[in-house]
């Protein structure tokens, strides 16, 4: 891999230097991805309330409104959030330090302004310390070279998450951008329906998780570093066939986490690697193939041959 394209992977900075910062930008997160939640249609496996990565941050797309469209971006190279519908309307503000419930504020502002009425269920999900976002004086921090380095990241992963994506023919999620847990995931499914997930997580609705993990899937996904104290990618598989921890995989960083029940990859491995595209791709590669191989998946059926 040429030296340009390796160093197209940012750096990140350590987690306890930016973790007020995630915090208040997940919380930010959830603002906007409940208001696609309330007016978007329902899809499965709550794929209708994802954001996706763009060229300058995260996007709502696209979300109907009577006979309009609108969409909320969060726009991570000029630090703006914008918001702009279908008949040429637009509003934006600066993203700065500040608390959520100025966020929120400033956000259901900007809507009504572009004649768009939504009210959401405002405790955030999916999180221990769920404060209402009118309320949340607490979480207020916006470093914004933190969040353009995590942004550009998002841009890599989700590159190498797409190339991932397309080789396989089956049902298969969007390379998509969760705000309940703040991470980025693609989703493959083996076509079987799986037993009732036991849900447990906080301030989520148990039948949320039970219609996510209907279905047997491997999943695979990016962190900021929430719950691990580094940024890495993960995989897992529901239900999580006997043998799976045990399963060898690569590269050589992977790991699996018994507490998460999950194998994986600190992203500092991957970005120190010759290749940083191939070693994500085997991670990927390997930890399905643990999946779909101890599971009995019709991989020849669900997989798309690879060009040689």
């Amino acid at each position: 891999m040429s030296r340009p394209a390796r160093d197209a992977w940012p750096e990140l900075p350590p987690l306890e230097d930016w973790q007020d910062t995630l915090a208040t930008v997940h919380m930010w997160s959830q603002v906007v991805g409940k208001i696609r939640l309330k007016l978007a249609p329902w899809l499965n496996h709550s794929w209708g309330s994802a954001l996706y990565v763009t060229t300058r941050g995260l996007t709502t797309s696209p979300i109907p409104y009577r006979t309009r469209a609108f969409a909320i971006d969060f726009d991570f190279a000029d630090h703006l959030m914008r918001f702009s519908t279908s008949d040429g309307d637009n509003r934006s503000f600066a993203l700065e330090p500040m608390p959520v419930a100025d966020f929120y504020r400033k956000t259901m502002d900007a809507l009504r302004g572009l004649g768009i009425e939504v009210g959401v269920f405002t405790r955030p999900v999916e999180v221990v310390e769920a404060i209402r976002f009118e309320e949340d004086l607490t979480h207020a921090s916006y470093d914004a070279e933190a969040v353009h380095r995590y942004w550009r990241a998002l841009v890599q992963v989700s590159r190498v998450f797409t190339d991932f994506r397309a080789r396989f023919i089956g049902k298969v999620s969007p390379v998509h951008f969760f705000w309940g847990a703040f991470d980025l995931a693609v989703t493959r499914f083996s076509g079987r329906t799986a037993p009732k997930h036991p849900g447990g997580v906080p301030n989520c609705a148990d039948w949320v998780m039970e219609e996510a993990y209907s279905h047997e899937v491997s999943s695979a996904g990016f962190w900021a570093g929430t719950g691990l104290g580094e940024a890495a990618f993960y995989s897992y598989t529901y239900p999580s066939p006997e043998g799976f921890k045990e399963y060898p995989v690569e590269p050589a960083e992977a790991f699996f986490h018994e507490a998460l029940g999950e194998f994986v990859l600190p992203y500092d491995a991957v970005l120190k690697a010759d290749d940083p595209d191939q070693a994500l791709m085997s991670f990927l590669q390997t930890t399905y193939e643990a999946a779909a191989d101890l599971a009995a998946w019709d991989r020849g059926a669900l997989e798309k041959p690879v060009e040689h």
